[in-house]
């Protein structure tokens, strides 16, 4: 249990060292996509990189399109079609 932790604990001290506490936040953020896409059993490389690709066409409405948990369920679906 213990382990599980141990990450959580690790961010907190490096955001101490962000610089201000909007690079703080911001490093908050990835740190939490990084997170949720190890939950999902998502390779946060290709992740990032789809993403980063697909934000400028992104409407704000349709972000929660492009997290982790359903990123991979498109992706997947996606396969299926191919």
């Amino acid at each position: 249990m213990a382990r599980y932790f141990r990450p959580v604990a690790l961010g907190r001290k490096h955001f101490l060292f962000a610089g201000s506490n909007e690079r703080g936040k911001c490093l908050a953020l990835f740190y939490s996509l990084l997170a949720s896409c190890k939950k999902q059993q998502v390779n946060p490389w290709e992740y990032l990189k789809d993403i980063l690709e697909r934000m400028p066409r992104t409407q704000t409405s349709q972000l929660r399109d492009i997290l982790p948990d359903r990123w991979k369920s498109n992706t997947c679906r996606a396969d299926l079609y191919d």
